[in-house]
């Protein structure tokens, strides 16, 4: 049996780093040998198809990076013109009627020159994330930008207007001052009650209303009077709140020095505590016109001696209620007095008096006085007609206070009729030379007697 003997398999060859060489067709050059072999192309990838979802919200995100860019340039320009100084040369007060829109607002301030733009004021007040614009009267400065005036018809401070009411001022002046103010509205609904209403500077809006200034000073009253009220020297003998209005308005219309207050208040009191008539010349006024508050002239002979409620000359102790509104500083005075044995008081003719205990100083007081009224060649008033008035001889005297200057209003000039005789000096109250001064008034007849008009004591 023969075998066949097998080839040996053939060897395989030896696996070498060395990358396999193409087949070259001719041999290369030393040079080109040591060259760096260009590598392959890399293979093209195959297109892959996009989905429609992925495909719109990139689209989106892109456009919304497009318009947030575009939008925060739109408002920084937005912004450059909302702060650049407007047109308005000079500072301007501009009414808003009330229930007027954004866009009336806007053509409001461009016709008023505070603005040249309703269009960015517009945008601005719609989207700026700013209170709501509010009606009113507003000033606005010159040059303001658009947001500082957004800031003032927003922020609601209004243009505050000021009236003031001076001391001693009955409440029917009080009533006719507010009427000639033309900012106010609405009409007073009736003459509060003689004494109610306190003196000062009242500030207000466009807008309110005569009736609620007329409520401020009546509330103001109140709370005053309770607080002087409290701290009262209790051996002044009046009895109750209103009665120490009564005597207050009294001294208010008797001296208009603040330091001379508290020492008349005291001649009063001391008269009242020894039974002695007042015989205050401001009642005797009071007595004839009532709340008109002026006789524009000297007081009458046959007018002291006149009977009505108020006259102190004639009644006994104080008159049924105040001959005007007194200030706080009077109320204080009545409140506590100075503490003296005075019973007299008349002009020294520096715009004071001279206080005096006895007749017999007194009447050397009047003696100087009456010397310097006729140095000064003073005319004395016809009995017959009316003298005009003349001027404060102080000259530090404010026209129009409600105030004895010099000449006096006249005080306690004499004890049971110790000057009955010779000339009487004029008196001088608010109204003297205002336009309530019944001077100027050619349908009031200062030569008869006035009825006293039924008045309301203060609450």
């Amino acid at each position: 049996m023969f075998f066949r003997r097998r080839k040996p398999p053939a060897p395989t060859p030896a696996i070498s780093d060395e990358p396999a060489l193409p087949n070259r067709l001719s041999p290369r050059s030393p040079g080109e040998a040591i060259k760096p072999t260009a590598a392959l192309p890399p293979p093209e990838e195959p297109e892959r198809e996009r989905g429609g979802l992925l495909a719109t919200i990139s689209g989106l995100l892109t456009f919304a990076v497009v318009l947030a860019i575009g939008a925060m340039i739109g408002l920084t320009l937005v912004q450059r013109q909302i702060n650049e100084p407007g047109p308005l040369a000079n500072d301007k007060v501009v009414v808003i009627p009330s229930r007027s829109g954004t866009g009336e607002i806007a053509e409001i301030l461009q016709r008023e020159g505070v603005i040249a733009h309703t269009g960015l004021f517009e945008i601005a007040a719609r989207f700026g994330g700013r209170p709501p614009l509010k009606a009113g009267e507003y000033s606005f400065k010159a040059h303001a930008t658009i947001s500082d005036a957004l800031d003032v018809v927003t922020s609601g401070r209004q243009v505050q207007h000021a009236i003031t009411f001076p001391e001693g001022l009955t409440s029917e002046q009080i009533v006719a001052r507010l009427n000639e103010n033309d900012v106010l509205a609405g009409e007073v609904s009736e003459i509060p009650g003689e004494g109610s209403l306190l003196p000062d500077t009242y500030k207000f809006e466009r807008g309110a209303t005569r009736q609620q200034i007329v409520n401020l000073m009546r509330a103001k009253q109140k709370e005053v009077l309770n607080q002087i009220w409290q701290r009262r020297n209790t051996e002044v003998p009046v009895r109750t709140p209103a009665e120490m209005v009564t005597l207050a308005s009294i001294v208010e219309k008797e001296t208009g020095r603040a330091d001379e207050r508290p020492r008349v208040a005291g001649v009063f009191v001391n008269r009242l505590n020894k039974r002695m008539k007042l015989q205050s010349d401001p009642t005797i006024v009071y007595g004839l016109v009532g709340g008109r508050g002026t006789l524009g002239r000297g007081i009458q002979r046959s007018e002291i001696e006149r009977a009505t409620p108020y006259n102190t000359y004639v009644i006994e102790g104080l008159p049924p209620g105040p001959i005007a509104n007194p200030g706080r500083a009077a109320l204080e005075a009545v409140a506590n007095p100075s503490r003296t044995k005075d019973l007299f008081f008349v002009a020294d003719g520096t715009g004071g008096h001279a206080f005096a205990d006895s007749l017999e100083g007194h009447q050397k007081n009047v003696a100087r006085w009456r010397a310097v009224e006729k140095s000064r060649q003073s005319p004395t008033p016809d009995a017959g007609g009316v003298d005009k008035a003349e001027p404060p001889l102080d000259p530090g005297a404010v026209p129009g206070r409600a105030s004895a200057f010099a000449p006096p209003t006249n005080s306690a000039l004499a004890l049971d009729g110790a000057n009955a005789a010779g000339p009487r000096s004029r008196a001088f109250d608010a109204s003297e030379g205002t336009k309530l001064d019944p001077l100027k008034n050619k349908t009031f007849d200062l030569n008869s007697a006035k009825s006293v008009p039924v008045l309301k004591q203060p609450h």
